[in-house]
Parts: C-alpha cells; sequence; structure tokens
C-alpha cells in the first residue's frame, strides 16, 4: 500500500502532535472492550511486552474505544470512513474479493492493512507507532461487527428503522449494543462466557487474511438484513436467533487481533 493513497491517516494524526485540539460507530464500548480483552489473552508474552511498552499501564480493552472517543474533534473526521466498508447485496465469493481488490479508496479494509504495514516496518516514532496501534485495535473490530460490511445505500443500517423491546432503534445500533447490552455482564464477564476457542479454532483463525474476515461479516450482514425488514419488532426471539453469531464474532474478532498483533510486535 503506497504512501501517498493512504497520506490521509498519516496527515490527520501528525495534527494531534501539533496541538490541534467523526460518526460509523462499530461495537459499542462494550463489544470493543470484549474484542481487546480476548486479543489480550492471546498475545505471545514477546508481543505483550512490545505492546505495553507502546501503550504503558492502558490495556488493549481500555484503548479500544480510542478511535470512538477522537470523533469529538471535528479534526478527525476524516478517518470516519475508515470505519467501515460497504458493499451492495448478493455478490459471490470471487466477486466480492475483486471489488475489495480494486477498491483503493479509504475504507476500514485498507486502513487495517495500510496501519499492519506501517507498524511492521519498525520506524514510525513512538507517539505516532501508539496511535496507529490503537486504530488498529478499533479498526479490527469495526469488520467484525456485520453491519460494518453493509449496504451503502442505507449507510449500514442506519437508515433502516426498527424497535428494539419498544425502543425506536436502527438496525446497526442493534448490533453496535443492543444485543451485547441484553446480555447484562461487564465486558470482563462477557470474555469469560465466549473466550473458548480450541486450539485448532484459535489456529485457523489467527492465519486466515483479512478478506476472509470481511467476507464471513458481509455474509452474516445480508443474513440478517434478508430476516429483519424496517419495522420489525425485535425483542426475545432476536436475541435467541442471533446471540451465537454475535458471540462467535467478537471472540473471532479477539482472537484474529491478537493474531494480528503477534505477527507484528512478538
Amino acid at each position: 500500500m503506497n504512501r501517498i493513497s493512504f497520506a490521509w491517516i498519516t496527515v490527520v494524526l501528525i495534527g494531534l502532535f501539533a496541538g490541534i485540539s467523526g460518526t460509523a460507530m462499530g461495537w459499542g464500548m462494550q463489544g470493543h472492550r470484549i474484542v481487546g480483552e480476548i486479543a489480550e489473552k492471546h498475545l505471545t508474552p514477546k508481543a505483550k511486552k512490545n505492546i505495553r511498552r507502546i501503550l504503558g499501564n492502558e490495556s488493549i480493552a481500555m484503548c479500544s474505544n480510542w478511535a470512538d472517543f477522537i470523533k469529538s474533534n471535528p479534526q478527525y473526521d476524516s478517518l470516519d470512513k475508515s470505519h467501515y466498508i460497504n458493499f451492495k447485496a448478493g455478490m459471490t465469493l470471487s466477486e466480492f474479493n475483486r471489488n475489495l481488490a480494486g477498491d483503493s479508496s479509504q475504507n476500514a479494509y485498507n486502513s487495517i492493512v495500510f496501519l499492519r504495514q506501517a507498524l511492521k516496518s519498525g520506524s514510525l516514532p513512538d507517539s505516532l507507532k501508539r496511535d496507529y496501534l490503537k486504530l488498529l485495535i478499533h479498526f479490527v473490530g469495526d469488520v467484525h461487527q456485520p453491519l460494518h460490511t453493509g449496504r451503502p445505500e442505507d449507510r449500514g443500517g442506519n437508515r433502516v428503522q426498527v424497535s428494539w423491546f419498544d425502543e425506536s432503534v436502527n438496525l446497526h445500533q442493534v448490533w453496535d449494543d443492543k444485543l451485547i447490552q441484553y446480555q447484562k455482564l461487564s465486558y470482563t464477564e462477557y470474555v469469560q462466557w465466549i473466550n473458548h476457542a480450541t486450539p485448532a479454532q484459535k489456529q485457523l483463525w489467527m492465519k486466515e487474511p483479512v478478506a476472509v474476515w470481511l467476507f464471513e461479516s458481509y455474509e452474516l450482514a445480508n443474513h440478517i438484513y434478508n430476516n429483519t425488514p424496517a419495522q420489525a419488532k425485535l425483542k426475545y426471539k432476536y436475541n435467541y436467533d442471533y446471540v451465537e453469531a454475535l458471540n462467535n464474532k467478537l471472540l473471532k474478532a479477539g482472537i484474529r487481533l491478537a493474531g494480528m498483533l503477534n505477527e507484528i510486535f512478538g
């Protein structure tokens, strides 16, 4: 990935270091912390040591929402498109991969590729390395929220109005945080509940390329769209139908994040 096509990341972040005092959300705050906490538990000792050197006393879970926090500053609006990547409905795997390979615009996939390569280069100043790492942690979580690979015409479900236990919300909100909050667990309790991948699953998930993560999310997004029409009244059955898929995505996100961080820092 060439530097020019992704100069927007560097330009935006350099503003932070110069003292210059965004809207698509991924998982809600708790979801990102779940992903970060799982990732921390699957780091190699070397990766854990190197990441600790960069983040200090801040855990992966606690820094995982930084990319959303900085949206309060308009200077970071140009990073908004890095949180998601939209696709039209009904693509085959080959069509999906061609679309992904041919898209050089700012999006979650290209941002993850850029950040991973930049961090692996070892040539970043410490302050930039810290912020690139925080962005990478967040964007990896984002692409496992299925509606972050949703449809452009409804902004990943943001324009699909539904009700959640009689509360008027949009479909994107349901998957950002409503389903997770419904489980009534802290993020550490949630991790204890779902962090039970087998060694074979862990090995496979850590080796899968980012394009595989995205197609998996895209397929789930298509299923969600097909089974959640506008104005749907979502209650207990929706949780029953989707909680397993939700937990699977959170678990895979954490383990895949750990795999990428082990590759970079381990």
